[in-house]
């Protein structure tokens, strides 16, 4: 059955009930993926949650629209009041971190939010502790670039030939994490959008991309962190993926910095946990432990 869409806001977002019991729990997927991604944690999630998992306007099966934090912080809460979800923790990775944050801020009633490594990618020589200027910012342009050419491989329409390389990727990545290979292709699939040629195109369009990359440019998560008064948990990746060690020293100093930007915030209701060697692809990587955290977090505060 597909899944339903929330359709009374501005965009309509679809979503995935993945039921468990009371209380209840939005989960948010990173940048550039969809609700299917989260299926591992969430089905872990649910043995203490009732779990909803939503697809961020622009990708998966929602609707599209302009990428604004605080539309797409509404988009969620009418998820939330559609589904009757009452004061749902919220859970995001990546991107959805970064929601989950801001979330917080915005509604000190939430139980509890929790943000698996949700930093913006480093932008900025300010934002590498210990380089020397110069050198962050030809680092910095050489990782834009990076980007810049993968944003325009995956705005081409997929033919036959590079669909079927693309899913056997996705397989061979299941494997390394020791996933279901179908699981990664559904969640892949996901954000395929059939074209009158036969090729497909993928989902986030060009356009979101490029959006998408400018809001978490200028996005400083510090006054988030610092005026919540909800309880929020950070979980920070300690290394890096395969396609971050060219970058090893960018990353590193990026690390340095973020930690030192929240050791000068000053919230006992703001947590952090450095994962000792888990990457960003942690849900990947470790979802039931990621779980177990989550739920050990949640209902410590709740009886805290």
């Amino acid at each position: 059955m597909p899944d339903p869409l929330v359709s009374s806001g501005r965009v309509p977002i679809a979503y995935r009930d993945f039921g468990g019991s009371a209380p209840s729990l939005l989960l948010l997927h990173g940048a550039g993926g969809n609700l299917a991604q989260l299926t591992t944690l969430a089905e872990e999630l649910r043995q203490a949650y009732r779990v909803v998992a939503v697809d961020l306007r622009g990708h998966g099966r929602s609707g599209d629209g302009p990428w604004r934090w605080d539309e797409v912080l509404d988009d969620l809460a009418v998820v939330a009041d559609a589904l009757g979800l009452d004061r749902p923790a919220v859970v995001g990775v990546s991107l959805g971190g970064m929601l989950a944050a801001l979330w917080a801020q915005r509604h000190p009633e939430c139980p509890g939010a929790v943000s698996l490594d949700g930093n913006p990618p480093p932008s900025r020589p300010e934002q590498l502790a210990g380089m020397d200027p110069g050198q962050a910012a030809t680092a910095l342009a050489e990782l834009r670039a990076v980007f810049d050419g993968m944003a325009a491989v995956m705005a081409e329409p997929l033919t036959a030939e590079r669909l079927a390389a693309a899913l056997a990727g996705q397989r061979a990545t299941a494997r390394r994490y020791g996933a279901d290979p179908a699981d990664w292709v559904a969640a892949f699939e996901r954000n395929l959008v059939p074209c009158d040629d036969g090729r497909n195109l993928l989902r986030p369009d060009p356009e979101l991309t490029v959006r998408l990359r400018e809001a978490m440019g200028s996005l400083d998560l510090v006054p988030a962190y610092r005026d919540t008064r909800c309880p929020l948990l950070l979980v920070l990746a300690t290394e890096d993926l395969p396609e971050q060690e060219p970058f090893s020293e960018v990353y590193a100093a990026y690390r340095r910095a973020v930690r030192e930007r929240l050791d000068a915030v000053d919230n006992p209701r703001l947590r952090v946990l450095e994962l000792a060697g888990a990457s960003h692809a942690m849900v990947a990587e470790r979802p039931a432990e990621l779980a177990a955290i989550v739920s050990d977090f949640l209902t410590g505060v709740a009886h805290g």
